[in-house]
């Protein structure tokens, strides 16, 4: 018996990188998990194809998360096919790098359309569904040590990741009378295709490999456990707090 047997999880972002570890480690404990995925249909597929040769369920859905009508499909979707949902990990996430005076308006409504918003409604719509169905659900968000650790150039982003701590620990007490828990995991550097450019550059990478204490970049496979643990009921208890999975990065920030 695994741990997330009978459960149905949404994992936002799901074709690749940081997504795609989450939803090969919840459905490697029994989940049914939906894969969401904004552009790439082929890559979403392929993760669908690793769950079911491990013998358990997958779908896939497209939907853009920061469009309000596909995120509430998305768990209608989720819902009439499966007539449930346990578990939704708000994954889907970008950043644009750019100096603070340069940023147009559409880069900041795209980054914080995606990194804040998706997640508000995403949660919004799944909760609903779990409380009509009297469901000890969780939401799980995946935040960044951004959330607390500025990062100039990359304002819209931390100003979105800032958003999610508070969103987390408000909702966190609103959803508590229903039994839904609702954490961040807040990653450093983990070793995905967004980071390939620093991982190309010999220079940048050793710098980055300077700051973290444990003198590596996580894996996506290290976030998908911990999201595992905080979807099980192993953390009933656990509501409202953000978990760093970052090799001490936080800690040294004072070198950044």
């Amino acid at each position: 018996m695994g741990q997330l047997d009978q459960k149905v999880a949404i994992v936002t972002g799901a074709d690749s990188g940081i997504g795609r570890g989450i939803a090969l480690e919840l459905a490697s404990a029994g989940a049914t998990v939906v894969i969401n995925y904004a552009h790439n249909q082929q890559k979403a597929e392929e993760v669908r194809q690793l769950i079911e040769q491990m013998q358990s369920k997958a779908y896939v859905i497209q939907a853009d998360v920061s469009n309000y009508q596909q995120v509430v499909g998305l768990i209608q979707q989720t819902v009439e096919r499966f007539d449930r949902l346990d578990i939704l990990v708000n994954n889907a996430g970008m950043e644009i790098h750019s100096p603070f005076l340069d940023v147009t308006e559409d880069q900041f409504d795209r980054v914080l359309g995606i990194d804040l918003k998706g997640p508000f409604f995403c949660a919004q719509a799944a909760a609903r569904e779990m409380i009509k169905r009297n469901t000890a659900g969780r939401i799980i968000n995946i935040s960044s040590v951004h959330e607390d650790l500025p990062m100039p150039e990359n304002i819209p982003y931390c100003c979105a990741k800032g958003g999610l701590r508070m969103l987390t620990r408000t909702l966190c007490l609103e959803l508590a009378p229903h039994h839904i828990t609702v954490n961040n995991i807040g990653p450093g550097a983990i070793d995905t295709p967004i980071d390939a450019d620093v991982k190309a550059d010999p220079k940048k990478y050793q710098a980055l490999l300077d700051e973290i204490p444990l003198h590596r970049m996580g894996q996506p496979e290290e976030i998908g456990k911990l999201a595992l643990y905080l979807a099980s009921d192993a953390a009933a208890y656990v509501t409202g707090s953000t978990f760093f999975i970052d090799g001490g990065l936080m800690q040294n920030s004072g070198a950044l």
